[in-house]
């Protein structure tokens, strides 16, 4: 498969609970990023978080696109009985929102960059700036850790019981 503007340059599906998709650093990676979110979790009847984890996916993809360069990767795991793997990773870092819910999915979006993303305040007439804090307040958790190359963004929503 080539490189072009919305392609998937790589996919990866494991047993069902996880998805994993890389683009080309290209601007079309933010709709087909969602467009595969939204796609994947209907498949996994999980529509109820589905335009939130679009939409966080969107914000999160698209700051990769404007700090780094290289591919940029999207993986989902769902994990049905509330524990999700980004929190308890080694150099993981990230701020709990709620525990004791019945299922999680958790959403990373990774670059080449290894500097973490800035949380900033946003004047009201910026138009850039609210994407973390979108993330934090819609999040059950968030955070950063380290990967191979660069980092991985990572927030969980908790799933509908």
């Amino acid at each position: 498969m080539g490189s072009s503007a919305g392609e998937v340059i790589g996919v990866s599906d494991g047993e069902g609970d996880s998805a994993e998709w890389v683009f080309p650093a290209a601007p079309d990676a933010v709709r087909t990023a969602r467009s595969l979110v939204r796609r994947t979790l209907g498949e996994w009847r999980l529509d109820s978080v589905g335009d939130i984890a679009a939409l966080l996916v969107s914000e999160l993809v698209t700051n990769a696109l404007r700090h780094a360069t290289g591919p940029i990767g999207v993986r989902l795991v769902r994990s049905p009985d509330g524990v999700a793997g980004a929190a308890g990773a080694a150099g993981a870092s990230g701020v709990d929102g709620a525990s004791g819910v019945d299922g999680v999915l958790l959403v990373e979006v990774s670059d080449p960059l290894p500097d973490p993303p800035r949380e900033r305040v946003a004047r009201p007439d910026d138009e850039d700036g609210r994407g973390l804090q979108l993330v934090a307040s819609a999040a059950r958790r968030w955070g950063t850790r380290p990967g191979e190359a660069g980092k991985a963004v990572w927030f969980e929503l908790a799933l509908p019981r």
